[in-house]
């Protein structure tokens, strides 16, 4: 699967965004390799923790600031160890300490309500990351083995997937990540590459509303089943937890049972974030205009009664996917207000007030019958016509440039490769 990845690059005095893709294979090498990997992850985050510490110090206060403070830190005989790290990971990891501090400072002047996002130092976790830019890293001829030629020599892996980076020039791979997780390493290649297809007007539009008991409900009155993947496992996963519980910190068997939680929680994310890429395609494929309700799940999750069921739900990352396939396809994907799309009826459109038990909407004004979703899902649409004011089979996209799929991969593996792997 491809997915879309956007990355910064400065020319002179503008700072543009180039579309990527990324492709994820595992790495597979052996404990001492993998012993190596983490003391560059942990160089990486040692790196940004420091320039964070200068920022609010007052020694660092722009960027190319940033950028010489990693000279600063490679030069100091304090610390030896990052200098082992390569020239251009050091500045991958101060650009990320300085994005934290840019957005720190966009929702300051943008006066988001609630926490502003200062700036915090990273903490151990298992899944964390070391990036290279264009150097640091070598591909065999074969495209099978990735090398690593930075000082903490961890030396050549076998790339285990079902990608072919044939299809690509070595100088088309910007940047390569290595990304731990409780199930192994990966190695993220984020290519020069912008994805687009091919698509036929079908004459349809939808208008989805979301929900708990039905995952969407469209204009149509089709019904998605909700799959919730988190409420299958969560017997299993409560049972893991015990167990870790019971553990002694610091331990062995305490390390084993924080993997095993690690693996369980891993595959439920990876189960629902499948089945939302093929859902979203299918529905993106199948339409020319897709209107959606603009929620904001952040607020909606501190009702602790459904939290649970709204985060399992997994709404906004359906939204990021409708949106990358929207570009993809050229189909135009509009979120609209979703404030009293269930109450308005949309035959006449008087408010019927409702509460949330009441499924079927009774207008006492028109005499209108309807499921409470399919007319939420009508409402959505005329406010989705009417805020963008185009036609049927107009081909243009306003899917956001900032759409968090660029950091989102999901490993896709050959049948062969899952017999043969062995998980660390």
């Amino acid at each position: 699967m491809n997915d879309d990845a956007r990355v910064w690059y400065n020319k002179g005095s503008v700072r543009v965004k180039i579309p990527m893709i990324v492709y994820e294979m595992k790495l597979r090498g052996t404990k001492d390799q993998y012993r190596r990997l983490d003391e560059a992850i942990r160089t990486g985050r040692f790196i940004r923790n420091s320039i964070i510490r200068a920022w609010i110090d007052g020694e660092v206060k722009s960027r190319n600031e940033a950028y010489q403070y990693c000279k600063i830190l490679a030069d100091n005989p304090e610390f030896p160890w990052v200098k082992q790290l390569n020239s251009q990971a050091r500045q991958a990891h101060a650009e990320r300490a300085w994005a934290a501090i840019e957005r720190f400072f966009s929702n300051c002047k943008a006066k988001v309500p609630g926490k502003k996002g200062y700036p915090k130092f990273k903490k151990y976790q298992v899944r964390a990351s070391v990036e290279y830019k264009i150097t640091g890293w070598k591909l065999s001829e074969d495209r099978k083995y990735l090398t690593f030629s930075d000082n903490f020599k961890a030396g050549t892996f076998r790339l285990w997937g079902s990608r072919n980076l044939h299809y690509y020039q070595v100088k088309q791979i910007k940047r390569t990540r290595v990304v731990r997780r409780h199930d192994g390493y990966y190695a993220q290649f984020v290519i020069d590459h912008s994805r687009k297809e091919n698509k036929e007007l079908c004459n349809k539009q939808t208008w989805l509303d979301v929900g708990l008991n039905y995952f969407y409900t469209d204009s149509y009155g089709n019904k998605v089943d909700n799959p919730r993947f988190f409420r299958q496992s969560e017997r299993r996963i409560k049972k893991l937890q015990r167990r870790l519980s019971l553990t002694k910190k610091g331990s062995t068997n305490r390390s084993k049972a924080r993997n095993r939680l690690g693996r369980a929680h891993l595959k439920v994310s990876r189960k629902r974030n499948d089945w939302l890429c093929k859902l979203a395609q299918r529905v993106i494929q199948s339409n020319d205009l897709v209107a959606i309700e603009n929620l904001t799940v952040r607020n909606m999750v501190k009702n602790h009664c459904l939290a649970k069921s709204i985060n399992d739900a997994a709404w906004y990352r359906f939204r990021e996917w409708l949106e990358y396939f929207g570009v993809i396809y050229g189909v135009k994907v509009i979120a609209v207000d979703p404030r009293y799309t269930s109450q308005n009826c949309s035959n006449c459109g008087k408010k019927v007030t409702k509460t949330l038990s009441t499924r079927t909407h009774n207008c006492p004004h028109c005499g209108y019958i309807a499921g409470r979703d399919e007319n939420a899902a009508i409402n959505i649409l005329s406010r989705a016509l009417e805020k963008s004011k185009t036609t049927l089979g107009h081909r243009e996209s306003n899917a956001s440039e900032e759409n968090p799929l660029c950091s989102v991969v999901e490993t896709l593996q050959s049948k062969g490769t899952r017999r043969k792997r062995k998980l660390s």
